[in-house]
C-alpha cells in the first residue's frame, strides 16, 4: 500500500521571531555583511566560528556529497538564524550557505553569542523555541521528499518561499530564484518544475508569466492537502 503524508503542518511558517532588538541592545561585538543574489556566505568545510542572523533577504542551505551531488536542505528568511552548529561544538560547516536574494546578515562570534544567551533569558527561550520549530520544518521537508509526488513537493516549496518578508503575514510572493534551485528543493528536474508552474498558472493557483518572482494564490494549498 502506498504511504502518503497527509500532515497539514508542513505549510505553516516558523513562528515569528525578531532577535534584532536583542542583538542591537546587547553590548557584544558583531558585524553586518551584505550579500548579492547568488553570493556565497560560507562554504561546506569552512571553520565554524560564528552564528549568523538574517536581517533582510533569504538564504539557501545546501550540502554537497562526495560524488558532487548537491541537495538543498533549507531555505531561510528574515528572522532566521543559521550556522548555529558552532554552539554545539561543530568544528566546520556541514553545508554551504548562499544568498538567494540581496541579503543583510548579522554575524556574531560563538563566544559572544553564548554569553548573550546566558545573560538574556528571554532571548535564550525564544532562540531555543525558534530553532526547534525550524528543525521540525526541516524534518517535515524530509518526509515530504520521501513520500510525496514532485507536484505536491513543488507546491509546498512555493508556499514556504512565499512567506519571506513578513513572517506573521504571508507575502504571497516567491522571491527571485532560479528554476534549477526550485528543482533542487522539490527533488525533481527543471523541466518538471516548468511543467508544473505552467499547470498551476493555468489552474489559477499562481500568477506566472514565465519568470520568477511569481505570486501565489490560496488555492495552491489544495495541491498540498489533496490525497
Amino acid at each position: 500500500m502506498e504511504r502518503r503524508n497527509t500532515s497539514r503542518r508542513g505549510t505553516k511558517a516558523v513562528p515569528a521571531f525578531n532577535a534584532q532588538p536583542f542583538l542591537e541592545s546587547a553590548e557584544i561585538a558583531k558585524s553586518t555583511a551584505e550579500y548579492g543574489r547568488g553570493e556565497t556566505i560560507f562554504t561546506q568545510g569552512d571553520a565554524c566560528e560564528d552564528v549568523l542572523y538574517i536581517q533582510t533577504g533569504g538564504v539557501k542551505l545546501s550540502v554537497l556529497s562526495q560524488s558532487g551531488r548537491e541537495a538543498v536542505v533549507a531555505m531561510l528568511g528574515p528572522g532566521d538564524f543559521f550556522g548555529e552548529g558552532c554552539l554545539a561544538g561543530q568544528p566546520v560547516r556541514m553545508g554551504t550557505a548562499t544568498a538567494i536574494t540581496p541579503s543583510v546578515i548579522f554575524v556574531v562570534g560563538k563566544k559572544k553569542m553564548v554569553r548573550l544567551l546566558h545573560q538574556q533569558h528571554a532571548m535564550s527561550d525564544r532562540f531555543i523555541s525558534h530553532m526547534l520549530s525550524r528543525n521540525v520544518r526541516i524534518e517535515e521537508d524530509l518526509i515530504d521528499q520521501l513520500f510525496n509526488s514532485s507536484e505536491k513537493r513543488l507546491a509546498r516549496t512555493l508556499l514556504l518561499l512565499a512567506r519571506y518578508g513578513q513572517q506573521d503575514k504571508p507575502a504571497r510572493v516567491v522571491p527571485k530564484i532560479s528554476q534549477e534551485t526550485l528543482a533542487e528543493m522539490a527533488g525533481t528536474t527543471r523541466s518538471r518544475v516548468k511543467f508544473f508552474l505552467n499547470k498551476f498558472n493555468r489552474l489559477g493557483f499562481i500568477e506566472f508569466d514565465g519568470e520568477i518572482p511569481l505570486k501565489i494564490n490560496n488555492s495552491l494549498l489544495s495541491v498540498v492537502l489533496r490525497d
